[in-house]
């Protein structure tokens, strides 16, 4: 049985050592156990560092290492992607390079896809020790909302680390949107999921490449992506203020009728003007969010481009 473990990388030269380490001592374990063989294929996400040196030397020195290197960075989503791509185990790791996810869930992971119960085995974070409290906040808002909003549920906590047998793959792989939200995605295609929880790891080393501000957009696309929602409320919010200005309308030309036309009101009436014209801007851009994304899918780009592979059996 061979495990592919795919790991997107953008700017980590300085934990894969540690990395590499610390999963080939789990690789071994379960190697003795089950007799499973492994390979490791980095898929380097346009890093301007020493990642790419490292995955080069890595490749000459281990023929379980293989990597794939970009022309740009494209984002973790187009690096997964990739990674799935040009896997040829049976069973497909997702993980981070980091050490945010634990190896060690490796062995449990494995167990569960072994016992023909399940057909992917998930890492779920039981809390979030050690994150900013703003960002966690927002997290948990996000997940409430898109579950409300979505017919996909998506669970809180859930991450990108995760071990799938060869069909969930192939089934993931046959979505081909350009404008990718995996942790949708994975829901999406269904089949037996397995939920590992876990605790919350700090980064071995290097820097986090997510800011606040990435994750907001990355939460958009995911509501943009699974729901349709935010279009319905346009519409239906739309429709009351119609109703609540028809009203409005017929209580002025009752007034006017009754009392005359005083001068006053305006500002009042600057108020309501401005709170229409926010309200028209605000729906339009979710009209615009919704068309861009379209856009850029009819466009049928490719999700990457590939600048160098190495590590591949021929040519080690």
């Amino acid at each position: 049985m061979l495990v592919s473990i795919i790991v997107p990388c953008y700017n980590e030269a300085a934990v894969l050592p540690l990395f590499l380490d610390a999963v080939r001592e789990t690789a071994a374990e379960l190697t003795a156990s089950y007799g499973c063989t492994w390979e490791y294929l980095f898929v380097d996400d346009g890093s301007r560092d020493g990642t790419l040196a490292f995955l080069r030397e890595a490749a000459k020195e281990d023929s379980q290492v293989r990597y794939l290197s970009f022309s740009r960075n494209f984002g973790k989503e187009a690096a997964m992607y990739a990674g799935l791509q040009r896997a040829r185990g049976e069973y497909v790791v997702l993980m981070d390079a980091d050490l945010q996810h634990p190896p060690a869930l490796l062995g449990e992971m494995y167990a569960a896809l072994e016992s023909g119960e399940y057909d992917c085995a998930a890492a779920r974070r039981q809390s979030r020790k050690g994150e900013p409290p703003i960002r966690s906040f927002f997290a948990r808002g996000f997940y409430r909302l898109i579950n409300r909003i979505s017919d996909t549920e998506i669970v809180d906590g859930a991450c990108d680390y995760r071990m799938m047998r060869r069909k969930m793959v192939e089934a993931v792989l046959s979505l081909r949107e350009v404008n990718r939200f995996s942790k949708g995605i994975f829901s999406w295609v269904g089949f037996r999921t397995k939920w590992i929880p876990y605790e919350n790891v700090e980064r071995a080393a290097g820097e986090t490449k997510w800011s606040f501000w990435g994750l907001v957009l990355y939460s958009v696309q995911g509501i943009v992506g699974f729901s349709t929602v935010p279009l319905a409320l346009a519409a239906v919010l739309g429709i009351l203020i119609c109703g609540v200005s028809f009203v409005v309308i017929l209580y002025i030309i009752a007034k006017t009728l009754l009392f005359g036309d005083p001068v006053g009101g305006w500002p009042s009436m600057a108020c309501m003007v401005m709170f229409m014209g926010g309200v028209q801007l605000f729906f339009i851009g979710i009209l615009g969010e919704y068309l861009a994304k379209t856009y850029l899918e009819v466009k049928r780009r490719p999700i990457y481009v590939l600048a160098e592979e190495g590590g591949e059996p021929e040519a080690s």
